[in-house]
This record gives C-alpha cells, structure tokens and sequence, in this order.
C-alpha cells in the first residue's frame, strides 16, 4: 500500500480544521511538554501545524524508546481515536509547537460529510502499521554543540559528507543564521533530508537555541579534557537518553581513554569515539545520523558460539562493517573482538589461544556453589581484554548477563569488560555468580540469549543476528551410558566437566518459542548456522563448527536481494538499488 500523499492528507484535514462548524482548537505546547501519555484515552484529533513531536514507547524495566518525529501538517492520535483503544505511545513537543485539536465527536461528524478524509486517513493509517516504528518519521534534524576549544566545524562537514555520499541531501546551519526568520529554518528542514546544526563553545546562545531545534542532540567533547559543568541538553519529556556524545581525540592517541568521567558528568543517552580527522570515524557518524549504521547481535551457545567466528569472517569478506555490537554469553565474548577494533586473525588466534587450548572449564570443584571455580576462565579473560573499561570500547558493544537479584537482563556498558564477560558467561552450576554492586550475576541466556531488542534501543539502523538458541548440543548417548568414574578420568574428557555440564548448560539456554521469534523478527539479516557433531562444552572442536557459521553467514548473505536496509525505515535515496523485502533472510 503506498504512503498516504502527503499534499493530499494534509489538504483534507485543513478543510475539515478550517471548517467554522468543527469546533477545532488552536493551542501550543512547549518545547518538554507532554500532548498525551501512553494509555491515555483518546478524545481528540490533533493536527501540527507548527513545531514537531517526538514519540516513544515505555516499556517495563526499560528506558523509553524514541520511535520518531512528527512533522507539521502531520496528524497526531488518529489510530487509536478511530479504534477506540487507549494510546499506546506518548507524544511530546520536540520544541516549541502549535497544534489543532479536533473532538472526537466533531471529527466523526465532519468526516461522515467528508469521506475524503477518511480515505486519506486510512491511506497513512496502513502505511504506519506497516512500519516497525508505526505513525512517524526517523529523525532529520541534529545539533552538534561543542564544548572544547578547537572548533569542530571540519568534523561536521565530514559528517555531512558522509551524508550526502549515501545519496541524500544535508545542509549545515551555524550561528550565521541566528538572525533569520523562523519559517527560514522550516524551509531548511523540509527542502533537505538532513540538516546539522552546529555550534562552536564560544556560542552559547545558539548553542541554547540549537537544543531547542533539533531532534536529536550531539556534544562535542575533547577526549583528554575535563567536561565542563554546564552542557546544553534536549529537555523535552524522557528525552535525557537522546543526548549523546561524541568524544574526539588525537591521532597519537591510539584508544579511547577517560571516557566514564564525561558519562557522569553529562549522563548522554549513547557515546561515541571518534579520531580527529579521520573520515571513516566521520562517515560512521553519517551513518548513525541516516540510520543506516549496522548493529551485530551474537547469541549464547558455549563452545558451539564458534561459528560467530565463522560467520564474522563471511559477513566481513562481504563489505560489511559494524558500528554496534553486543551479545550473551559466549556471544558477547566474541562481539568484544571486533569492537575492540581486532582483525578477524587477531580474533581467530584470542579465542583459540584463550578456550581452545586452555580447557576452560577443568578447574572442578566440590558442587557447594557450581561445578568450577571458575578461576581459569578469569584468568583467560583477564589476559584476553586486560583492564579495559567498556565505555573505552572504540565501538559501541554491549553484554548481557541474567540478575538474579532483580529478574531482569542486566546490559554492561560500562565497567571493566573482562568483570561483564566473567558475568555474561557464568552459567549457573557450572560457574558462580558475579557479585557486581550487591546484584548476583548469571549467563546472559538464562533470560535473554539473543539479545536483538538492546540493540534496537540504541540503534535504529540494520541489524545482523547470529542465532544458537535451537541448536541442542548435548549428546544423548553421553546421558543414556554415562562412563564410569575411572574411566572418564583416565579418558581425560574430565577436562570439559562431567556430563552434568551439558545439562546444565543447555538449560540455561533454552529460549522459549515466543521469546526467540520475538528476537529473531527484530534482525534484517538472520544467520542460523548448524554446527554438528559438537556438544555444547566442546571446547577442543574449533574448525569445523567455525565452517558452520561461515557457510550459514554465505548463503543468507546470497538469500539478501540488495543491500542490506531496514524495511520499512528506509529514506527517499537515490539510487536504483533495491531494499531487502520485509522478513529476514535465514541459512537453516
């Protein structure tokens, strides 16, 4: 079903709102104001006129999720006025705005006379819901206000580079146009798919008036430097997590450092790191802006997770790059290669130097707490990742581990890196628990072995899953004829734990239909590799299981018919390529 014509929408509901007998309202919101609130009734149809609205989703135990933006002449409210369902998202004013509201029995009223609106209306109303982000647009309009000495007008330039290399328009406006009349910055906004806003330190009054203006907000820090006490910030309603920060340093500076002194000073929604001058930083920037960045998700499966290695090396041969990466368990240990900036080589040696030749799970010990100390494996990821702080990461990463304390995922993306993997990979009875902050800490896939729904809350772009949560790894044969006691010490398999360990580590990665679909339904790019003929505590069988996650990375990359887009999200480009169809490509 195509867009709902714009001119045409918005042509019908002004005769409807300009009509004397419908008794619409004039009023304006402030920039932070709240129009209605999730679970709200509705008892209006509201039209922007002037301003824009962000729109989130509030989901239990989560932060808010910012779905988009709603431009003037756009309606607000009309899904669930015409179902006659409670709102199910919020709406706040992005910044100053003027809005027309319309009763709900005045617009029933008008459109019995008026079917064209309806026509209209159900024209946009099925073009929403078949988006991922139903009722709005992705952001289009940023600021990036400095706080450091040096300018940082080239890096912006970069950025909007990288941009319009991607085949949209950008158009950067400074202090320059503080003296120009408000519908020039409207006629800005609407003639350019992006436009940057950009304000040096020594501007703080358009640094102010650029916070008001935008959809989503960038600070500009220096990375050695001490953030100043004083930043400019989006104030709209739960929009503290959509001011982020983007950390420049040195070229001499080889790796991000004191990066968690300006997450507390500031508290920004995501960080990124970026080398002065480097256009590939820039355009990865770009990429974040357009949405267009690509987030890597990496299940639990122990010694099966092998094939992400497999299926990394494939998707890398491809041309892809990722700005995001995260996982569970095994899967977060192996996403930290990559966002650490390692080569697949580097990564292939690490992992076989730090599980294939080490047996990681053969310090036993008596089963008071679990069946390992599990001294050996933090030894081996003391030596694999040091004492780097995850905030330091050069890309953004992100591991999930299972609170016991709470009952909820628990994401690490802060703290030292080594203490969240010892955490995401602490399968209970096999290792203890961590103890982070008075919280107890388990394997990740015990509640969320596949977590793709925290990589869609920090980026909006594609995302690429490598999925093990089917795969069953346990040998049957090993549980039916269990070896004798001697025997299997002398066999020397003792070395991968009795075969209790397979029990228990299958257990805690067992994800239930409706979680796994939900997981699965949120990637545009979906590997399922079928390693077989390795149980899940197999730590010795490497080669062949990294085959598998090549292969099932080669034939969904053949299964994609274009690039790899987020269906439903993608912007008006140029270009004659295709968008990959809704649904996601599989190798089974």
């Amino acid at each position: 079903m195509p867009h709902a014509r714009p001119d045409s929408l918005e042509a019908a509901l002004a005769k409807v709102f300009e009509d004397q007998n419908t008794k619409a309202s004039w009023f304006a919101l402030t920039g932070g104001e709240l129009l209605f609130a999730a679970g709200d009734a509705p008892d209006s149809l509201y039209l922007l006129r002037s301003g824009r609205l962000g729109v989130f989703r509030q989901d239990e135990g989560q932060p808010p999720q910012f779905l988009g933006v709603i431009k003037p002449g756009e309606p607000v409210g009309e899904m669930a006025l015409i179902a006659g369902t409670p709102h199910s998202a919020s709406v706040v004013a992005l910044r100053d705005s003027e809005i027309l509201a319309l009763p709900a029995e005045a617009f029933f009223e008008a459109v019995r006379s008026r079917p064209d609106v309806m026509i209209e209306l159900s024209r946009l109303m099925l073009h929403r819901a078949r988006e991922r982000a139903p009722g709005v647009t992705e952001p289009g309009v940023f600021g990036f206000v400095s706080v450091r000495a040096r300018p940082i007008r080239a890096f912006v330039e970069r950025v909007a580079a990288g941009i319009e290399s991607q085949g949209y328009t950008c158009q950067i406006i400074d202090q320059s146009a503080l003296s120009s009349l408000a519908d020039w910055f409207s006629r800005m906004e609407d003639s350019h798919d992006y436009v940057l806003y950009v304000a040096e330190q020594d501007e703080p009054s358009w640094a102010n008036l650029c916070a008001r203006q935008v959809d989503r907000l960038f600070i500009v820090g220096d990375a050695l430097t001490a953030p100043p006490k004083i930043v400019p910030t989006l104030t709209a309603h739960g929009l503290e997590q959509f001011t982020d920060l983007i950390l420049l340093r040195d070229p001499r500076m080889p790796r991000p450092a004191n990066t968690a002194v300006w997450l507390d000073a500031i508290r920004p929604g995501r960080w990124f790191h970026a080398m002065e001058g480097d256009a590939a930083d820039a355009a990865r920037i770009a990429r974040i802006v357009t949405g267009t960045a690509i987030g890597l998700v990496l299940s639990g499966g122990g010694a099966r997770a092998y094939a992400h290695i497999g299926a990394l090396r494939a998707l890398h041969e491809a041309g892809i790059r990722f700005d995001f990466l995260g996982g569970s368990s095994m899967g977060a240990v192996i996403a930290a290669g990559p966002a650490l900036n390692w080569s697949d080589d580097e990564l292939d040696a690490r992992i076989r130097r730090a599980f294939v030749r080490s047996d990681p799970l053969s310090d036993l010990a008596f089963p008071m707490i679990a069946m390992t100390r599990a001294r050996k494996v933090a030894g081996l990821l003391e030596e694999a990742f040091g004492e780097i702080d995850i905030a330091d990461m050069p890309l953004p990463f992100f591991a999930v581990s299972s609170n016991l304390t709470t009952g909820r995922i628990e994401v690490h993306r802060r703290g030292l890196l080594r203490r969240a993997m010892r955490a995401s990979i602490s399968i209970p009875g096999v290792m203890p628990p961590v103890v982070i902050n008075g919280q107890v800490l388990v394997d990740g896939a015990v509640i969320k072995n596949f977590p793709t729904d925290v990589m869609r809350q920090i980026n909006t772009g594609p995302i690429v899953g490598v999925d093990m949560s089917q795969m069953r790894g346990v040998d049957p044969g090993a549980l039916e004829n269990p070896p004798s006691w001697w025997r299997w010490i002398a066999s020397g398999a003792w070395k991968k734990g009795p075969p209790i360990v397979s029990v228990l580590m299958r257990a805690a990665t067992i994800t239930s239909d409706a979680d796994m679909e939900s997981s699965r339904a949120d990637t545009d790019l979906l590997i399922l590799p079928m390693p077989e003929g390795s149980d899940i505590r197999d730590w010795k069988i490497y080669e062949p299981v990294v085959a598998a996650g090549r292969t099932a990375a080669l034939d969904a990359l053949a299964a994609l018919q274009g690039p790899l887009t987020r269906p439903g999200n993608a912007r008006s480009v140029a270009t004659d390529a295709p968008v990959v169809p809704q649904g996601t490509a599989s190798a089974a």
